[in-house]
């Protein structure tokens, strides 16, 4: 009897029931919210499904999916290969999934909006001065130098700039930083119009905006080529993402290479977010995710993103002013490098005012500049703080 009662103890222990906790219990309900949100509400359901079920997957305890120990010091043999888990292994790919995921976003994207009307560039600058309050404002809560800027680039609204940055400077904070990240990119519908609002009037919000020119073929071609040269020989540090956007966007751009743009924009870049979505979802296990300093990450990048979006507003007030009321400040908030989330609800807030408004085209040449801001801030910061 005693031998079948040990048993039965051996067999209890092992059982996830018994070894949960109730940090387990509240990252399960908020990859339940998440879920709710991505399935009901179709808030960006390709980046939050996987982040969700990651989360829900990593603390549903015992499984073996995610070992954070082996995570975080990477697998160094063929035992801890063996045993470390599908998520575990996704997580250990991270060094190199931002830079393909701007290959893909290259493949994706249409400069041609940017090309036409340069000026987008200033907002698109603007827009990430969320990143560099951010990062004072965690440098004031106690945070060092490089863990302040990983924290800042959340503002930049692009989650794998922020899965690299935080990577080189401040692995330990991945998991909080990489959630918040993705998190708030889905909730840019939520997010941006309220600030939006309340930064312009009905009419500027009714401002319709004169057609864009037409880019020529040479032109498409040649921006990645001077953009790649121009940054990299400026900011070295850039190229890993910078260079990977750029020839991703030449693929597209160039007409010899439609095979290798299909393969960037589709068959890779679904495997990608499948991949990455999953392993920053399992990165927010109970245990690590719990805690007085995550708290402060999530406000602080609610607050980056609040002060990006406001700046680009702001800057395009301004522009509106010096050119005559020929911008809509509604396309500012689309400085933020969410793509194409952010240009979207430049759109639907330029056609509530006015439903003849069509800013999508105008809003996609700030949307696509702050792609290329967050990498350039990003690069700036590790710079400045990759040797300490």
């Amino acid at each position: 009897m005693g031998a079948i009662a040990d048993t039965l103890v051996n067999l209890w222990g092992d059982t996830g029931i018994a070894n949960f906790t109730y940090q387990n219990g509240i990252m399960i309900i908020v990859s339940f919210v998440f879920l709710y949100l991505a399935i009901k509400h179709g808030f960006e359901p390709l980046l939050l499904v996987p982040i969700a079920f990651g989360m829900l997957l990593s603390n549903l305890p015992v499984t073996g999916m995610f070992i954070e120990e082996i995570a975080h010091e990477g697998i160094t043999n063929s035992n801890e290969l063996t045993n470390a888990g599908i998520l575990t292994i996704f997580y250990t790919l991270k060094p190199i999934l931002p830079s393909l995921i701007f290959l893909g976003v290259g493949a994706m994207t249409d400069f041609g909006p940017l090309i036409a009307n340069p000026k987008s560039l200033v907002m698109g600058a603007a827009a990430q001065l969320g990143i560099f309050f951010a990062f004072f404002a965690a440098i004031i809560l106690g945070f060092n130098a490089q863990e302040a800027a990983s924290i800042g680039i959340i503002g930049g609204a692009d989650g794998p700039t922020a899965i690299y940055l935080t990577g080189k400077l401040a692995d330990h904070l991945l998991g909080p930083i990489a959630v918040a990240a993705y998190s708030y990119m889905a909730l840019v519908p939520v997010i941006q119009p309220p600030i939006m609002k309340l930064l312009t009037t009905e009419k500027e919000r009714q401002i319709k905006m004169e057609q864009l020119r037409v880019v020529s073929q040479r032109e498409k071609i040649l921006f990645p080529i001077a953009v790649t040269v121009v940054v990299v020989l400026l900011l070295p540090s850039a190229a890993p993402l910078v260079g990977m956007l750029m020839l991703g966007n030449l693929f597209k751009e160039c007409g010899r290479t439609a095979r290798l743009s299909d393969t960037a924009s589709n068959a890779l870049m679904n495997i990608l977010v499948i991949i990455l979505g999953t392993c920053v979802g399992a990165s927010a296990t109970g245990s690590t995710f719990i805690t007085a300093s995550t708290l402060k990450i999530v406000v602080l990048g609610i607050c980056a993103f609040a002060v990006g979006t406001a700046g680009g507003v702001l800057i395009a007030k301004l522009m509106n002013v010096l050119t005559g009321g020929k911008i809509n400040p509604l396309i500012g908030s689309a400085g933020v490098s969410a793509v194409p989330m952010a240009a979207r609800v430049s759109q639907k807030e330029g056609q509530k005012a006015n439903p003849t408004n069509f800013l999508l085209m105008h809003a996609m040449g700030p949307n696509v500049a702050g792609v290329i801001g967050s990498g350039v801030a990003a690069s700036v910061m590790l710079s400045m703080f990759g040797g300490f």
